[in-house]
């Protein structure tokens, strides 16, 4: 049932008529890395739940932070590959945008485990509800999952569980629709650029295939090490303009990701990851830019461009190549 405020009547025609509340749970964090759980709850055009779908996917690989999924090699041993559930999930995709909290992070993981399987995704737009919780304003002390849910009143069961979170967002996203209907608010739609192909990096262990990668219980993973940027700085971002190969990044305080999520992309888009601020750096980003940190007190007295996390993950969306 819609609410008062928003009734079959008012309610935008320019709205999408569907939506897919997205979750995975992954290996890890960076472009090699692969999804071992995915989770879709499929929305009506007023955000009212139609079905849910859960599935655990083998990676063929270490399971990555057993800490923090719960996932164990031995658990996903025997799971479906990701081959023989994306035919199931594409369609639980098909012709819906797809809403994820941060959902960079989990379209750009579905995409490489379709090119993987030299197959395309049917999603051409998705939502991050970062993104539409910062355009409706809400009064949330930070971009995490956990504070979006309180906001609406919503209990988390299983955190990092792809379906209770997917859960948790599906519940939060309606009144979240619903207020940026009420309120005009057009929503924050991205276009998803499917991958057309992938070339495999050196080959990593299977689940099974070597123990003492496993380390018998499945938790231990290899720390990995960034090449150096192989790009010259350009100086410092430019609000509205978009980022450039070599500029240099600094992080700051809390985000609603794994920080290492947020580094491993802007290496990936050629930026040079900084571990403090300078005078040569291009950009901060901080979720909390009146915090005391030495870095935003440093960014402040250099004149070094502030943005929080959702404008930084927008912005690397389209990285301008470096000179020459």
């Amino acid at each position: 049932m819609l609410d008062d405020l928003t009734t079959a009547a008012t309610w935008p025609t320019a709205y999408p008529p569907g939506y897919a509340v997205v979750d995975v749970e992954t290996t890890g964090l960076a472009r090699d890395d692969r999804i071992i759980s995915a989770a879709v709850y499929r929305l009506d055009a007023q955000g009212n739940v139609e079905d849910h779908w859960y599935t655990l996917v083998n990676p063929e690989r270490d399971p990555g932070p057993v800490w923090i999924h719960g996932l164990t090699s031995d658990v996903l041993e025997g799971a479906p590959l990701f081959p023989e559930v994306a035919e199931e999930f594409a369609a639980r995709l098909d012709g819906r945008v797809l809403v994820a909290h941060n959902a960079i992070f989990d379209w750009q993981m579905i995409a490489r485990e379709y090119a993987r399987a030299t197959r395309t995704a049917p999603v051409k737009q998705r939502l991050c509800t970062i993104a539409l919780s910062k355009e409706l304003a809400l009064p949330l002390p930070n971009h995490k999952l956990e504070s979006l849910a309180a906001h609406f009143g919503v209990v988390q069961q299983r955190a990092h569980h792809a379906l209770d979170d997917a859960r948790v967002l599906a519940e939060a996203f309606r009144p979240s629709l619903h207020a940026a209907a009420a309120g005009g608010v057009r929503l924050p739609l991205l276009e998803c650029r499917p991958l057309t192909e992938w070339t495999e990096s050196p080959a990593t262990p299977r689940i099974g295939y070597q123990a003492s990668y496993r380390g018998g219980s499945g938790t231990w993973r290899a720390s990995r090490k960034r090449p150096a940027c192989p790009y010259p700085n350009p100086g410092r971002y430019e609000p509205d303009r978009p980022l450039k190969q070599g500029m240099r990044v600094a992080f700051s305080g809390d985000t609603s990701v794994d920080r290492e999520l947020l580094e491993d992309r802007a290496v990936e888009a050629g930026l040079h990851v900084a571990t403090s601020v300078s005078r040569l750096t291009s950009l901060l980003v901080t979720n909390d830019p009146d915090s005391a940190t030495s870095k935003t007190v440093k960014a402040k007295s250099f004149g070094t461009p502030v943005v929080d996390e959702a404008a930084f993950t927008q912005l690397l969306r389209d990285v301008t190549p470096a000179d020459g």
